[in-house]
Parts: C-alpha cells; sequence; structure tokens
C-alpha cells in the first residue's frame, strides 16, 4: 500500500466517523453485529449467509453473492446510561452520550466458480460516556468524558469447492480514544485539576479466518456448519490511560495499549423452505486482551441464536443475543471507578426484530430493531471514597438499523 493510498483511506475513515459521536457498543465495546441483517436476527453471522455484510463476520460466507452485491447502510444508536457515585448525596446523572450514528458499506464479488473478493468498511464498536454537563453534587461525576470509536477497513478473499469455503481478511483498523475529567472541590481533598492529554488515535493490522461447510452433498439439506477466528489487534493511545489513570495512583502494567481481543466461534444455519434458523457462539478474549486486562475485564460467551421467514418479496427476521457482561467488580475500587462511570460495557441480554423488502430482484432494503434491556451493577468503592461508598450503573439500549443493497 503506497503513501497516497494509505492518506486517501485514512481520509476516507475519518469522514465516515464525522457522524459518529461515543459508541455504546454491547458485547463488550463490540457491536452485536454489523449489517442490518444479521442484527435483525440477533447478531448471526457464522454459519448464516447475508450476502457481501458476511465480509467481516465470517468472509467465508460471502461465497453466497451470485454475482457481485454492495451494500450501504448504518446504525443509529440511542444509549441510556446513569451513574450515581452512593454515599455523599449525589444524585444519579444521565450520560448526555444518547444518540449516535455508526456507518457501514460492503461489496462482493464473484470471480469465478471457485474465488471469491470482497472489500468494506464497517463501524465496529466503541464505548463512552459524558457527564460534561453534571452539576449539584459532591463529584458531579467528576464531569467525566469518554470516547472510544473504532471502524475496520476489511477485504475478505474466499475460496469455495463442493460445499466447502474458506476465507482469509486482512483487517486495518482505525481507532480514537478520548478521555477527560474535571476533579472539583470535594469532601475527600483529592487535588482538584482538570485531567486529560486530547484525543489520540492509532492504526492497527489483523486478520480474520473464516470457514463455511454446507452439508448438502453429505445428504443433510439445508445444514450449514460455519467457524471463525479474528485475531487480536493491538492499538496504542499516546497519554490516554496512564494520563486518566495518574491522579488516583492507579498503574497500568501496558500503559496506553489497548488491544482489541481475539475472538473465535462457530455456527450452525438450518434452511427449510421458507424457515431458517441460527445459532452461533463466540468467546471474546478481554482477559488476554493487553489494557482490557488492566482493568480486569473477563473474556464474553456470547450466544446468539435467529430465525428468518421469507415470503415472496419479504423477508421477517427474530433474534437474541446474550453475552456475559465483560465488566465485572474487582478487589481495586480504582477500576470499579473507571469501568463504571466511563465504560460501563455491562449490557448482556438483546432481543432483535429485522425484514426486507426486495423492490426488484436486483435492489432490496434491510432495517433491523435492536433492544437491550436494562442492565444493573453496583460496585464497591469504598477503600477509594470511604465507608459504604459505592458506584451504580444502569445502562439500557435502543438501535436501528438500515442497509441498501443492490445485486449487479
Amino acid at each position: 500500500m503506497n503513501v497516497k493510498t494509505t492518506r486517501t483511506l485514512g481520509k476516507l475513515i475519518t469522514l465516515s466517523l464525522i457522524t459518529s459521536t461515543m459508541i455504546h457498543a454491547t458485547n463488550g465495546d463490540n457491536l452485536i453485529s454489523v449489517g442490518a441483517k444479521a442484527r435483525g436476527m440477533g447478531g448471526v453471522g457464522i454459519a448464516m449467509a447475508h450476502g457481501a455484510e458476511s465480509g467481516l463476520s465470517n468472509g467465508a460466507l460471502i461465497t453466497s453473492v451470485e454475482s457481485s452485491e454492495i451494500g450501504f447502510g448504518g446504525t443509529l444508536f440511542m444509549p441510556d446510561i446513569e451513574t450515581q457515585i452512593n454515599g455523599f448525596g449525589d444524585p444519579a446523572y444521565t450520560s448526555d452520550a444518547d444518540m449516535n450514528v455508526i456507518p457501514e458499506v460492503s461489496l462482493a464479488h464473484k470471480i469465478d466458480e471457485n474465488w471469491y473478493i470482497g472489500v468494506g468498511m464497517w463501524g465496529t464498536g466503541g464505548m463512552g460516556t459524558d457527564y460534561s454537563k453534571a452539576s449539584g453534587g459532591a463529584f458531579n461525576n467528576f464531569n467525566m468524558v469518554t470516547n472510544l470509536q473504532l471502524m475496520q477497513f476489511a477485504v475478505p478473499i474466499a475460496y469455495k469447492t463442493g460445499g466447502l469455503s474458506l476465507s482469509v481478511t486482512p483487517v486495518l483498523q482505525y481507532g480514537n480514544l478520548d478521555i477527560n475529567y474535571i476533579i472539583g472541590p470535594n469532601p475527600l481533598n483529592i487535588p482538584a485539576g482538570s485531567v486529560g492529554a486530547g484525543l489520540a488515535q492509532d492504526f492497527g493490522f489483523g486478520y480474520n479466518v473464516g470457514l463455511a461447510y454446507d452439508l448438502s452433498s453429505n445428504g443433510i439439506s439445508g445444514l450449514t456448519f460455519g467457524a471463525m477466528y479474528k485475531s487480536a489487534i493491538e492499538m496504542d493511545y499516546d497519554g490516554q490511560l496512564t494520563t486518566a489513570s495518574a491522579p488516583f495512583g492507579l498503574t497500568l502494567p501496558n500503559g496506553d495499549t489497548l488491544e482489541q481481543p481475539e475472538e473465535y466461534g462457530v455456527g450452525l444455519a438450518y434452511a427449510m423452505g421458507q424457515h431458517t434458523i441460527a445459532f452461533d457462539y463466540k468467546k471474546i478474549k478481554w482477559s488476554d486482551a493487553k489494557g482490557y486486562s488492566d482493568y480486569g475485564w473477563e473474556d464474553s460467551n456470547v450466544y446468539a441464536v435467529g430465525y428468518q421467514y421469507t415470503e415472496n418479496e419479504w423477508t421477517i427476521r427474530l433474534g437474541y443475543n446474550h453475552a456475559s457482561s465483560a465488566v465485572v467488580e474487582v478487589a481495586d475500587p480504582r477500576l470499579n471507578f473507571f469501568n463504571l462511570l466511563g465504560f460501563p460495557a455491562t449490557a448482556e441480554d438483546h432481543y432483535t426484530v429485522g425484514a426486507s423488502y426486495e423492490f426488484t430482484h436486483a435492489f432490496s432494503l434491510d432495517l433491523a430493531y435492536v433492544y437491550q434491556d436494562n442492565n444493573n451493577e453496583t460496585f464497591d468503592v469504598s477503600t477509594l471514597f470511604g465507608p459504604g461508598a459505592t458506584v451504580s450503573t444502569d445502562h439500557a439500549e435502543d438501535s436501528v438499523s438500515f442497509q441498501l443493497a443492490y445485486k449487479f
């Protein structure tokens, strides 16, 4: 990749992120899936083919494309996060980071009977809160503002022979991180002042591999097995984590490195006439990821199930996604404080519905709605703020996804 191409790619990514502020993702800091079709089915996408949008979830499934297909869309995210530091009479403050736009574009092309290639740019996740306007309390949630944004550019390359499809997908990830807060006059006499290092950004490289096997040739018509692996992607955000943690005497073994974790998973999809049922399991290795491990994050086990019904031009989808929370209470109250106030990645249960309408065989509209049920977490911070002190967060989400798909 030459310098001119790299600069152009950077500009495109930056432009795509202009409309996105603070993304609140749902499996840790990852979206449950990318693409309106997958999101309408609870995020299933390891064995369930969704055309060009499958390029990131399991590149082996772009072999479902008949010739060429392009999809363009995005997700409107509407999180509702409320956090309270208990013990000093402070009220619960609602985060102002409550509406965000996440873009997505994907393309897949059949080269010949065996080879397929795709390209895409996906907003994959992030997290953040905004308590900059909080007032009237002892701490005012420290007027904390956090913002992590992640976007991936990927080129899935797939090979198909018989019922077997294999893929490898090089991935370029762009990320930016900003953490700032204010320590005002307080009953604990913590030195007052503004804390923050400005916005930091970085690029990182990784890869995905995927497999899909259609068992029709084995006499089980309609059944597909899928598997995928995503490598870790190391990112370094100069000064962000170390600056934010310094006033509380918190030393981070990995400094300002925040590594997106490796993932692996398997899935099954079964189609019978107009009906399709799919199930995915994947594990996200937060505990092994640099940075996240410093904050005590635990691995997430993600279970997703989806149903699809097709009738003429219409397709209806339903789904459910459960992920064990990556953010858990730990012995160090400073980590509990930063996790719940700045990075409350505590979402667990998601209920989804979606639909597609084909205007023609070539042109269709995909829609999805995801509701994440409220999750409440209360962690102990008594050794940091005094006897009986806790930090408590309520976290719920709504999101609407849309996509225009064109086959040619």
